[in-house]
C-alpha cells in the first residue's frame, strides 16, 4: 500500500521524503520490524520508541513515523514527523488493514466494571441470534468460534486492526469489544468507526495511570464524544456519571436503569443461585446470573440489542440461558459440606463490595463469609487499604494475601492493605502471603454451608512474580481442596 493512502487523517507537521513509495507492513515494536515495514516510534508508558528508529531502519524500516525527528537520517528512508505518534498509529493502523471496523457492526463496552462480562454476553446473544461474531476481551479474543488468547483488555492498534481485518475477512458481521481507559488514551482504538458504544459504571481504578479521578472520567468520556451520528450510545443513568458520559456524543443515546425512568427499565424480582429473577421493560424472565451487578450488565446487553433492531421476545429468550465470563462470579458447591465457593475478577473496591453484597443477599442463616484477597502489585496503591477495608467490613473472615505482586514484594503489598483494618477487624483478619495456601486455609476454617469468595483473578490462570508468569489458577487449587473433603 501506497505510504500517502496510509497517512489519511494523519496530522502531519513535516516530511523527509517522498510519500509516493509502498509500504509492507506497518509496526509500533522495533523487534517486529522487517525489509519494508513503516515502524511508528511512539512514547510509551514504558520505553520510549524514538530510542529505537536506529534500530528499526537497522532492520529494513523504509519508512520512520515520529514525533521528533532524528539528527542524523538515512537516505532512502522516510522521515514523517506527525503531532502525536500514539494517535497516528490508530489512523495508520485502520488504514493499512483498509479500514476493517467499517466492514463491521463494532460495538465498544468501557466502564470501570463489567465490561468483560458485558462483551462476552454480546456475543453469546449475538452469535445465538445467527449472526457470526468477533469478541475482544480481558480473558480472550474470537473469531467466530476460534478462540485466541488475550494479552491485553484492548491490544494495540496495529494488533486490533489485524484482528478486525481477520474477522472481516473470516465473515463476522459483529464485534463486540472491551475499550478501556488505557486503550482510550492510548489511542489504541482511534480510527475505528463505532456502530455504538456502551458505559457501564465507573469507579475508583486506574489512578496510578491516569493521575486523578476527574481525568480518569474524561478519557472515559471521550470515547462517547467521539461517536458519530449514525452511532448509538448506551448508558447507566443509576450511576451518577452515567448522564455525563453521553452529555456531548453526537450518537443516538439510550439508558438503562434498575432505579429510575430508563429507555430499557428492569426490576429484579429474585436473586438466589437459581439465578435471577427480572422484570424487563415488562415482561418477566428468569436468567441464569446471578447478583445486581449482572442485572445491569444483563440490561446494557439487551438495550444494545434493541438499538441494533433485535427483536425483545427472541433476545430476552436467548439471555436467559446465557452463562456469563469466565471468574465472573463463577462458583462451586462441594457435595460433601456443602461449601460455596465463588471466584470473581473483583480487583477494585467498588467490584469487591458488590460482589460481597451479592453474596449478603444470598444467604439463608447464619453462613460464615469468608474472603480471600489480594491487590496486585505496580499498580494504584491508594486502593490497597479501601480494598482490605471493604472485605473486612463485608465479611465474616477475611485472609489478605498476594494476587500478582509483579515486581513488588509481596509482603510489603500486604502491609500496605493491613493500614485498612481497623482494630476490631484485626480479630477476624489474617494475612498469608502464599495464595494458595490461603485458599486451603479458607477451606479449612469454613463449616457446612459457608461461602468462600476468592477474589482478585478470576479467569487468569497465572501469578506474575518478579516478571515471571507461573500457573496458578484460584478454581483449580478450590477444587483441589474439596476433592480431599470429600474423601
Amino acid at each position: 500500500m501506497k505510504l500517502s493512502d496510509i497517512l489519511y487523517k494523519v496530522s502531519i507537521r513535516s516530511v523527509v521524503g517522498s510519500t509516493d513509495i509502498d509500504v509492507k507492513a506497518v509496526q509500533i515494536d522495533s523487534r517486529k520490524v522487517t525489509k519494508g515495514s513503516l515502524f511508528i516510534a511512539a512514547k510509551g508508558t514504558a520505553a520510549d520508541g524514538h530510542l529505537f528508529i536506529d534500530k528499526a531502519t537497522e532492520a529494513g524500516a523504509t519508512v520512520i513515523v515520529c514525533q521528533v525527528l532524528p539528527i542524523v537520517k538515512k537516505d532512502k528512508v522516510v522521515y514523517v514527523q506527525v503531532e502525536d505518534s500514539a494517535e497516528a498509529a490508530g489512523y495508520i493502523a485502520t488504514n493499512f488493514f483498509e479500514q476493517p471496523s467499517g466492514r463491521m457492526k463494532v460495538i465498544g463496552v468501557t466502564g470501570t466494571n463489567g465490561k468483560t462480562t458485558i462483551s462476552t454476553l454480546l456475543y453469546k446473544l449475538f452469535t445465538s441470534l445467527g449472526y457470526k461474531c468477533g469478541l475482544l476481551s480481558t480473558v480472550e479474543n474470537r473469531v467466530g468460534e476460534r478462540i485466541l488468547a488475550a494479552t491485553h483488555t484492548t491490544p494495540d492498534a496495529i494488533s486490533l486492526n489485524g484482528l478486525l481485518k481477520e474477522m472481516a475477512d473470516d465473515g463476522c458481521t459483529h464485534v463486540f469489544m472491551e475499550n478501556s481507559s488505557h486503550a482510550i488514551h492510548q489511542h489504541r482504538s482511534t480510527g475505528l468507526k463505532f456502530a455504538g458504544g456502551i458505559f457501564s459504571n465507573i469507579t475508583h481504578e486506574h489512578l496510578d495511570y491516569h493521575k486523578t479521578f476527574d481525568e480518569y472520567i474524561r478519557v472515559k468520556k471521550s470515547f462517547f464524544d467521539s461517536l458519530s451520528s449514525d452511532a448509538f450510545a448506551v448508558s447507566n443513568a443509576d450511576d451518577k456519571r452515567g448522564m455525563v458520559m453521553l452529555q456531548n456524543t453526537n450518537a443516538k443515546k439510550h439508558f438503562y436503569s434498575l432505579r429510575t425512568v430508563a429507555d430499557f427499565k428492569g426490576k429484579i424480582l429474585d436473586n438466589s443461585l437459581s439465578g435471577l429473577v427480572m422484570n424487563v421493560n415488562d415482561t418477566e424472565v428468569h436468567f441464569r446470573l446471578i447478583g445486581e451487578f449482572n442485572a445491569y450488565n444483563l440490561l446494557a446487553v439487551y438495550g444494545t440489542a434493541m438499538c441494533m433492531g433485535e427483536d425483545k421476545q427472541e433476545v430476552l429468550r436467548c439471555l436467559s440461558v446465557l452463562t456469563g465470563a469466565e471468574g465472573r462470579f463463577d462458583y462451586m458447591i462441594s457435595p460433601k459440606d456443602r461449601l460455596i465457593a465463588i471466584v470473581d475478577y473483583a480487583h477494585t473496591p467498588d467490584a469487591l463490595l458488590n460482589v460481597l453484597a451479592t453474596i449478603k443477599k444470598l444467604k439463608k442463616g447464619n453462613e460464615q463469609v469468608i474472603t480471600v484477597v489480594g491487590c496486585g502489585g505496580d499498580r494504584d496503591k491508594t486502593k490497597r487499604p479501601i480494598m482490605a477495608e471493604v472485605a473486612c467490613e463485608h465479611s465474616d473472615k477475611v485472609i489478605l494475601t498476594s494476587d500478582n505482586p509483579r515486581s513488588e514484594d509481596p509482603a510489603q503489598i500486604i502491609q500496605d492493605m493491613e493500614q485498612g483494618v481497623s482494630i476490631v477487624a484485626k480479630k477476624k483478619s489474617i494475612s498469608i502471603v502464599d495464595r494458595k495456601e490461603a485458599i486451603k486455609t479458607a477451606v479449612s476454617l469454613a463449616t457446612s454451608e459457608d461461602i468462600i469468595l476468592v477474589a482478585g483473578k478470576g479467569h487468569e490462570k497465572y501469578q506474575e512474580i518478579k516478571g515471571v508468569r507461573y500457573h496458578f489458577d484460584d478454581k483449580e487449587v478450590v477444587r483441589e481442596m474439596f476433592e480431599m473433603l470429600n474423601r
